[in-house]
């Protein structure tokens, strides 16, 4: 038996419950990874209430690092004693334990700690795919990053400054500003008193910016368009504040023969290749000490539903991890 956060239902974070569960051995093709931290990340919140559908009842969590316990017949990718992480599931890492398709783990190198892969496997492998596949930053071009402050935020704070990129950042107030700051971000705006699209033309002399990158959805898309530049793209990749919906598309003419994507990870991850080109170029920067976890927050299994009350509220910053 192990410990392991459940929903039988979906609604507010009152429908998680810490529960014994029966893992069974792991089938062909899966180990068992007993979790050393847990990543928490919005789209956690998504499953939970029921903005994605997920069959119930149900695990939560995409992003946990660990120890392989056991294997399954035909497993060749990793061996009992290994350091592992996984960013994209399986559903269920808010618990002690669980079997995962081996395949899909990452070998964690002496470099990375297990604390600092369930903090940034999902984030890191996000502004990895943003900044180098949905829109390929380089050197000298200007940004537009929403939440700024947060944990995907302050990885891309970091990683456009190695890029030679030019990061503006929104915020919610000013600890955050100044957090978003000493990571690299170069112009912060905080939105609670000052008018984003204002500001944005303002640092650009009204030039705007070629590609905004916005986890936040429903709250920021108009904000957004209206940053980007003629046949500017506009990655919307989250939606924390709610889902964007009810879109005119005659908008992007209007404004300027807009593009939108709405990415998503697992499309930048479809093949071993792909996966692996991934996760070497963010062990890579960890290493080097281009970007730097910052693990802000720490919740015991118990606490899970606390955790998604303070993401939600906009009370996190950086990274957190739910500790098993």
């Amino acid at each position: 038996m192990i410990k392991a956060i459940r929903i039988h239902e979906t609604g507010g974070p009152e429908v998680m419950k810490l529960e014994d569960v029966d893992l069974p051995d792991p089938a062909p093709g899966f180990a068992q990874i007993r979790h050393t931290a847990i990543g928490l990340n919005f789209i956690d919140t998504y499953h939970r209430s029921g903005l994605y559908p997920v069959p119930l009842p149900s695990g939560l969590g995409l992003e946990a690092a660990g120890v392989v316990e056991a294997i399954g017949e035909g497993v060749t990718e990793v061996r009992i004693g290994d350091r592992v992480a996984y960013g994209s599931g399986p559903l269920g890492a808010y618990a002690q334990a669980q079997n995962c398709f081996a395949a899909g783990l990452i070998k964690l190198p002496d470099t990375i700690k297990d604390d600092e892969a369930a903090a940034l496997m999902m984030k890191g492998l996000t502004v990895r795919y943003l900044f180098k596949e949905t829109f390929k930053l380089k050197k000298g071009d200007t940004t537009l990053f929403h939440a700024a402050a947060g944990g995907v935020g302050l990885v891309a704070c970091q990683w456009a400054k190695a890029l030679g990129v030019t990061l503006i950042g929104t915020v919610s107030s000013e600890e955050k500003a100044e957090m978003a700051r000493a990571h690299g971000c170069e112009h912060v705006i905080n939105y609670s008193t000052e008018n984003v699209v204002e500001r944005v033309l303002d640092i650009t002399n009204g030039a705007k910016v070629p590609v905004v990158y916005d986890g936040v959805g429903k709250d920021t898309f108009e904000i957004s368009l209206d940053c980007l530049a003629p046949r500017g793209l506009l990655a919307s990749f989250g939606n924390a504040s709610g889902p964007v919906s009810g879109v005119d598309l005659s908008i992007l003419a209007g404004k300027g023969s807009l593009y939108v994507t709405r990415p998503t990870m697992m499309h930048y991850m479809m093949t071993p290749e792909e996966r692996d080109a991934a996760t070497n170029d963010l062990f890579d920067v960890v290493a080097r000490g281009v970007v730097k976890v910052d693990i802000n927050q720490r919740y015991a299994l118990a606490d899970a539903a606390q955790s998604h009350i303070d993401l939600k509220a906009r009370k996190t910053t950086g990274a957190t991890i739910i500790e098993p």
